[in-house]
């Protein structure tokens, strides 16, 4: 058993965010984008990253998350580019059906006037495609390209570029694939009203609005701006240390969550730490900032992919299961006193234990790609103070998102984890044989504590 991770200190906060609406979701920033939702059975929400490392930018490493904070390591070194230096690297996956990067060429101090590409069909394997020079005159350095797919359709490379005249202050400008092969780009544009000394221009379109997350270098805060049009005007509203993120905070990258909220990914390159946060506001208000497990000191400047895959967990709704610790295997669900357990169930247990032992699995009240537990007096499982127990529905949206879990993969064949719906990266887990909702550690015991088998029920 671990010792449980720390009662977050902003619960009042993400209470007031967990009370949104469940029709509150935005729509995402690729063509096509859907609603958010938890995947269905037997698909899982896969995020990839692909950073290169704080100990060396010759090489990326590539990981993958089926939550967007439990980052697990793919693959190790899994692609050098021929001039041995890739930084800032942005990933898309295109219409072609590949893995496409786009990545600053050289290391900081040096002259660099190109940007990076590769391709993979796997997110594994990397084949060099070319590097370009960003046709600007008297260019300096051309950094963090970023890629941005419009709701056209239209492939996009957003860049952070310098001229000799001043190498250290940078402007985003926009280069628009002309192509499909993405081999051929228009003149670059800059970015109208986000102006010079911003770097690291992340946007998300929603609607007809695009939103964009730009460092300013001077104060080393990331501030937030919004366009009609991509190339802008834009307007900067949001300054200095706005969203409670701190300073000397860089490379920020912006994805959806199953649950509708919003997620912003940066590398606190001041203290070594890369965190995230997270918005159920469209991005007026944010969670405190924290250090992403596994990865945080380890990766640097990335991006983040979502995609829907098939081979997630699978379980039938309507159904009676019992549900057995994936590392405590004579251990199981059960109900006292309203609050869920983990004791021991046998054979030779109680008609009445083995009846607490037993849950209608049913959709989730918050989202029917969920699940939420029923127990035999019609209760349900839900978490309070962090603390799994079973209460009568009292049919509010707080309630709903309390008692709604996303099946996630489990340490072990035929486990699932289940994360908190309202509470993303937060799961269901024993502590001392109690079933508590707690941040995952990033670690194997966190993940082998937070893993149950359903299995035919007791009663």
């Amino acid at each position: 058993m671990t010792t449980p991770s720390p009662t977050p200190s902003r619960r009042t906060l993400l209470r007031a965010m967990a009370a949104l609406p469940a029709s509150a979701v935005l729509l995402g920033e690729l063509p096509g984008a859907a609603f958010a939702a938890a995947p269905p059975s037997g698909s899982a929400t896969r995020y990839t990253i692909v950073p290169f490392l704080n100990s060396n930018d010759g090489t990326v490493n590539v990981y993958q998350s089926d939550d967007a904070t439990d980052f697990r390591l793919l693959k190790s070194s899994a692609y050098t580019p021929p001039g041995n230096r890739i930084r800032d690297a942005s990933v898309f996956k295109h219409t072609d059906g590949y893995y496409y990067l786009t990545y600053t060429t050289h290391t900081w101090q040096d002259v660099s006037t190109t940007i990076g590409f590769a391709r993979s069909s796997d997110r594994a394997n990397w084949t060099f495609l070319y590097d370009y020079t960003v046709p600007i005159a008297n260019l300096s350095r051309a950094w963090a390209p970023e890629w941005f797919v419009d709701s056209d359709g239209s492939v996009n490379v957003i860049v952070s570029c310098s001229v000799t005249s001043d190498e250290w202050i940078f402007t985003p400008y926009r280069l628009k694939a002309t192509n499909s092969a993405l081999t051929a780009w228009s003149s670059p544009v800059a970015l109208s009203g986000i102006g010079s000394n911003h770097i690291d221009t992340y946007i998300v379109k929603l609607g007809s609005t695009y939103h964009a997350f730009t460092k300013n270098e001077t104060t080393k805060y990331i501030e937030y701006a919004t366009a009609s049009s991509l190339t802008g005007p834009y307007t900067i509203s949001r300054t200095g240390d706005w969203a409670g993120w701190g300073s000397y905070r860089e490379g920020p990258s912006v994805i959806q969550l199953d649950n509708g909220a919003w997620r912003i990914f940066f590398d606190g390159y001041g203290d070594g730490n890369y965190y995230y946060s997270d918005s159920y506001d469209t991005f007026a208000t944010w969670s405190a900032p924290t250090a992403l497990p596994v990865v945080s000191g380890t990766a640097r400047h990335f991006t983040v992919i979502k995609e829907t895959v098939s081979g997630g967990p699978s379980l039938a709704k309507n159904v009676t299961r019992s549900f057995q610790s994936a590392n405590y295997s004579t251990r199981y669900w059960q109900t006292q006193s309203s609050l869920l357990n983990l004791p021991v169930v046998t054979g030779s247990s109680t008609a009445a234990e083995k009846s607490a032992s037993t849950f209608t699995v049913v959709a989730g009240l918050a989202d029917a790609g969920g699940y939420s537990f029923r127990d035999s007096a019609g209760n349900y499982l839900r978490h309070w103070d962090f603390r799994g127990r079973f209460d009568a529905n009292d049919g509010t949206s707080t309630f709903a998102k309390d008692a709604t879990f996303i099946a996630r993969t489990g340490s072990s064949s035929g486990a699932i984890r289940w994360e908190s719906y309202n509470y993303p990266g937060y799961y269901l887990r024993h502590y001392n044989y109690q079933l508590r909702v707690e941040r995952t550690a990033g670690t194997d015991l966190f993940r082998q504590d937070s893993s149950f088998v359903p299995v035919t029920a007791w009663a």
